[in-house]
């Protein structure tokens, strides 16, 4: 079998220089979303820390990096939850941190980047836009510009997630991962894939931000014209190719949800699991949602990955949801 670009021995030591509040993560069996799905429910919930999400694993692993290899500032473009992350992995670390995000981007997660000492820089167009600027950045002022996905912190930082599932008893059937960039999915797939080979690797992307899904199924990469998704944080229209090719040795399905299937799994994960989440965390749950028959009877793993959402919308998409009875 071909090589990912992860190593397993890394991803191991990753876990000495991460910030252990960010690990061992609860993994529990949700009964009370199993009457309206079907199958038998895990969550792994990556939201209950001080970034509220998973990106801090990745975050860690760099900003340890930079500490040690100057110079001590590092820049990156960020939807909100990778910036945030930076910031918080960069402050504890004395590091200058630079974040650069679409000025269209959740405000709530703009104004944890500023409240967590980053320099925050808004452009004026998309995600890709912001990666533009970063690197930028980082050639003019000779900094670290961390490229979410493309570095392999990032995706080693989050396969810390995948060694937590892999020893996880009982066994699990599948695992439904958020497909964006690709870090979080090839980093859980990398393991998983090592680990627990049984195991199904999904990925699940919305309808309206399909790129990588694309580009999976093509085998090649596809890039998009301008995303429309309320899952902000996968919404990237350019992937990145060293990334696909690991997505296409660990991923066993990429598929893509409708936005009020997204809607309907937040919903779901308040009334029955008590969790307020981003629609980027929903997406597991829209997958079952729109295809109960291939989930029957299995016991399924979703990762939560993350909660930071504007509160006003929230409010808005889940009284928009249908409700699901048994």
């Amino acid at each position: 079998m071909q090589e990912t670009r992860l190593d397993t021995a890394r991803i191991r030591a990753a876990r000495r220089v991460i910030d252990p509040m960010f690990l061992d993560t609860p993994l529990y069996r949700c009964e009370a979303l199993e009457p309206h799905l079907g199958c038998t429910v895990s969550i792994k919930l990556e939201t209950a820390n001080p970034v509220r999400s998973f990106k801090a694993r990745g975050t860690e692993v760099v900003a340890s990096l930079v500490a040690e290899h100057g110079p001590r500032a590092v820049v990156c473009a960020s939807a909100g939850n990778l910036g945030q992350a930076l910031a918080w992995s960069g402050r504890g670390r004395g590091l200058d941190v630079t974040v650069v995000a679409s000025r269209f981007a959740t405000a709530a997660k703009l104004d944890r980047i500023r409240a967590l000492d980053a320099r925050l820089e808004l452009v004026d167009g998309d995600h890709e836009m912001a990666r533009e600027r970063a690197a930028a950045i980082a050639r003019h002022d000779g900094i670290r510009l961390l490229e979410d996905s493309e570095d392999i912190e990032t995706c080693e930082g989050a396969a810390t997630i995948g060694l937590e599932l892999a020893d996880a008893v009982p066994s699990f059937d599948a695992v439904l991962v958020a497909l964006g960039g690709g870090a979080l999915a090839t980093g859980v797939g990398h393991v998983v894939k090592a680990m627990a080979p049984e195991a199904e690797v999904i990925c699940i992307q919305p309808l309206g931000a399909p790129a990588m899904t694309h580009s999976w199924r093509r085998r090649r990469v596809v890039t998009t014209g301008p995303t429309d998704t309320i899952a902000d944080g996968v919404a990237g229209r350019r992937p990145i190719p060293a990334v696909l090719d690991d997505l296409l040795l660990v991923a066993d399905d990429a598929v893509l949800v409708q936005e009020a299937s997204i809607m309907a799994g937040m919903r779901m994960l308040l009334d029955h699991a008590g969790l307020v989440v981003e629609p980027s965390a929903a997406l597991g749950i829209a997958a079952i949602l729109e295809d109960r028959d291939r989930f029957a009877g299995r016991h399924v793993v979703t990762i939560v990955c993350g909660s930071n959402v504007d509160m006003d919308a929230y409010h808005r998409w889940i009284g928009a949801a249908p409700l699901h009875r048994s």
